[in-house]
């Protein structure tokens, strides 16, 4: 690489290291006065270090404060680090607790994650019916992951009736922007359906739009 480059890359970095500090600086004024969003931010700052040296304690400190006042983003961070134990002790209940306040304000992630933890039974008993419930308000909203668990929802009959005209059409459009496996449970339904209700699948996930948000 020409030494040019080099300094220039280097030079570079250098720059946008000190608008990291400088960032984090103006977040921590922000966030002292009592700005929610500055207060999750200044969170994720110590979550990733970048600006300040990393700080997980610190960083659930900031979303604490942050979801206290109602923020829908750090309530979901707190619950993501209280589900990860970083920077506190890992409590699948305080997890489930912040995800649920997140989701009743519609925070697309958290209403995923809620419904996996019904599903799964973490921090909570298992519940099938009201995972379907938050995978259905994620999916809609055009979530992949939670229409890729939808569909396979529909498909076993978890919380629900088995469907798979539905279970196709959730699994089809998580396809679109999925993974190997979403395509690979896909082509494995398509042997048990007949060609009609492939149709008429393929049918219903063309015409589907998402929903716009819906709070609880």
């Amino acid at each position: 690489m020409p030494t040019s480059i080099t300094v220039d890359m280097a030079y570079a970095e250098d720059n946008e290291a000190k608008k990291d500090v400088e960032t984090v600086s103006w977040y921590r004024q922000a966030a002292e006065a009592g700005n929610a969003d500055a207060q999750n931010n200044l969170g994720v700052s110590y979550a990733t270090g970048k600006g300040v040296e990393q700080n997980y304690a610190e960083a659930v400190n900031c979303y604490s404060k942050a979801a206290g006042q109602g923020s829908a983003t750090a309530q979901y961070n707190l619950a993501e680090s209280y589900e990860d134990g970083l920077g506190v002790r890992q409590d699948d209940e305080q997890a489930l607790k912040w995800y649920r306040m997140a989701a009743e304000q519609g925070h697309i992630g958290a209403q995923y994650n809620l419904g996996v933890f019904y599903l799964e039974g973490r921090g909570v008993a298992r519940d099938y019916a009201d995972a379907v419930l938050w995978f259905r308000r994620a999916a809609e909203r055009g979530d992949i992951d939670a229409q890729h668990s939808l569909g396979v929802c529909y498909i076993e009959g978890k919380g629900l009736a088995k469907n798979y005209v539905q279970g196709y059409m959730w699994l089809a459009l998580a396809a679109v922007h999925g993974n190997a496996l979403t395509r690979e449970r896909l082509s494995q339904l398509e042997e048990e359906m007949t060609p009609r209700q492939i149709a008429k699948a393929q049918k219903l996930a063309r015409q589907w739009q998402p929903k716009p948000l819906k709070k609880s």
